[in-house]
């Protein structure tokens, strides 16, 4: 990153139900793109791990290309934020799967994304989840950095 502009967080914390549902919804859109928010605590000053407590799919709304597009309407985003308004919770990223490519962003994904949100993305090949990963947009540079991701058991 540029001198002077340190990376919003370090880590993405995600339960194991959580990376199932991500998981299982990449699966079930094959060979489209499944995509979602990531709901979690306002992070407090400083802090590194953005802590995402909830998975909430979203349909993909995008009219053509959506094996390798997604599109999650300004509604649906609105509609999330309503429901959790006043809970301390709020939008904290957003995942999106990659249909036989890699599990990264795609100039695409960056030129439609905004800094500070966690950004997951999975590969699913063939029908089948793979890998997940996590990033974040250097809103300088206008590129993604990895983010290590951390999926806990369910308690």
């Amino acid at each position: 990153m540029s001198a002077g502009v340190a990376p919003a967080f370090d880590e993405v914390e995600l339960s194991a139900a959580d990376d199932d549902k991500v998981r299982s919804h990449g699966r079930s859109t094959y060979p489209e793109e499944a995509c979602g928010m990531l709901v979690g605590p306002a992070p407090a000053p400083g802090e590194r791990v953005r802590r995402i407590v909830e998975v909430r799919s979203a349909p993909n709304r995008r009219g053509e290309d959506r094996e390798h597009r997604f599109l999650i309407p300004a509604e649906e985003l609105r509609s999330v934020e309503r429901s959790i308004s006043g809970t301390g919770l709020e939008v904290v990223g957003f995942y999106h799967s990659h249909p036989d490519h890699p599990p990264e962003p795609s100039p695409f994904d960056r030129d439609h994304a905004w800094p500070w949100y966690a950004y997951l993305v999975l590969r699913v090949v063939e029908g089948g989840a793979q890998e997940l990963n996590a990033f974040e947009l250097d809103p300088e540079r206008r590129v993604f950095q990895p983010r290590r991701l951390r999926v806990v058991p369910v308690t």
